[in-house]
């Protein structure tokens, strides 16, 4: 006999989630709940207030309301899952597993209910010092094979499973525009003003997309790098692009860059951009070789002197094999299943097995 599961996914607090969001976990956590409840299982999302997250949602806190707010938010969060965990459990309907990708409510403490599955986002650098010390009821997962080395000590880590995308969702371009195109989160660690450096020397437009979030640091960054560069020229800026310019940017770019200067520990918009059949032009940090074949689907690189240089050469990989790239290993089918291998292991003690 098989039974569907109950899952309580569980996203970052700060901002309200939706396909517009900017961050890739947001996005892996929207796709994966939307296979797994496609599938049968029940999925409540717990997130934000103003959130459009589709099936049962849990509104867990007012989002950030002045710069540098995440305490107050991360407070009501756990607060808000706590309640509501407890009650499922008060109903006689409790979840089957909590899974945490906002890599913030497993630290809080809540441990009355179900085990945990975090998926960890980042570099292990980015974590406080003492976020493992308190493991009980939680297990682990990366979302790349760089990034589990730095998590070779943890006993409760149960593997990588790496992200994916619907690709039916961004069409292969056929018609390239004359641009660069940066898109992300616009803060230090992301650097985009490698990429305004990069598409100058190249002498190719560029197009900067993406979002600021409330964090004095991040607003400080842009405000100190972003801001006068953007007078120069040869430069458009696109604030909080919707989910369909986003993927209009992608589809015509001629080719993306990626600057991130830490080890990145994936990059969805490096697959949605190879889907689209858009080369990948990335320093060569962290996971990043493994995404981006070199040569096939793009270039890695060392310098914004080689970034420019490749720029000039995207045109000559063929679209077909960065898409064929993306359906072959970062599918949402094969990252669904992946995580479903995951739930079976979590919960191989009760009595009746997960349906596949």
């Amino acid at each position: 006999m098989t039974r569907k599961l109950r899952i309580l996914y569980v996203a970052y607090p700060l901002l309200p989630m939706s396909e517009e969001s900017c961050g890739g976990a947001e996005q892996v956590l929207l796709a994966l709940a939307q296979e797994m409840r496609r599938q049968g299982h029940e999925i409540s999302i717990a997130a934000a207030l103003g959130s459009r997250v589709g099936g049962e949602f849990i509104p867990t806190n007012r989002p950030a309301a002045e710069v540098d707010d995440l305490e107050r938010c991360q407070r009501e969060h756990a607060a808000a899952i706590s309640s509501a965990i407890a009650e499922a459990n008060r109903k006689g309907e409790p979840f089957d597993l909590v899974h945490d990708h906002s890599t913030l409510a497993w630290q809080s403490g809540i441990r009355n209910g179900p085990t945990w599955l975090v998926t960890l986002h980042l570099p292990r650098s980015f974590y406080p010092a003492d976020a493992f010390q308190q493991r009980q009821n939680v297990f682990f997962n990366c979302v790349s094979h760089t990034q589990a080395l730095d998590f070779r000590d943890f006993p409760e880590m149960l593997g990588v499973v790496e992200n994916g995308i619907d690709a039916a969702r961004f069409p292969l371009g056929r018609e390239k525009g004359d641009y660069l195109l940066w898109l992300g989160r616009m803060c230090e660690e992301k650097a985009p003003h490698l990429a305004i450096e990069a598409a100058a020397k190249a002498k190719i437009p560029l197009v900067l997309a993406g979002g600021v979030y409330p964090f004095s640091y991040h607003q400080d960054y842009f405000d100190r790098e972003l801001g006068p560069r953007l007078l120069g020229g040869g430069i458009e800026l696109i604030k909080t692009p919707s989910h369909q310019e986003k993927i209009d940017l992608l589809a015509r770019a001629r080719a993306l860059l990626i600057t991130s200067t830490v080890a990145e520990t994936s990059s969805l918009v490096a697959m949605e951009a190879m889907a689209c059949g858009t080369p990948v032009i990335a320093l060569r940090n962290g996971a990043l070789p493994e995404i981006v074949a070199d040569g096939e689907s793009g270039y890695l690189v060392d310098s914004v002197e080689q970034m420019a240089e490749a720029a000039r050469l995207a045109a000559d990989i063929n679209p077909q094999a960065y898409r064929q790239r993306v359906a072959l290993r970062y599918s949402l089918e094969c990252m669904a299943d992946n995580y479903k291998n995951l739930y079976r292991k979590i919960c191989a003690s009760q009595a009746e097995p997960l349906a596949a």
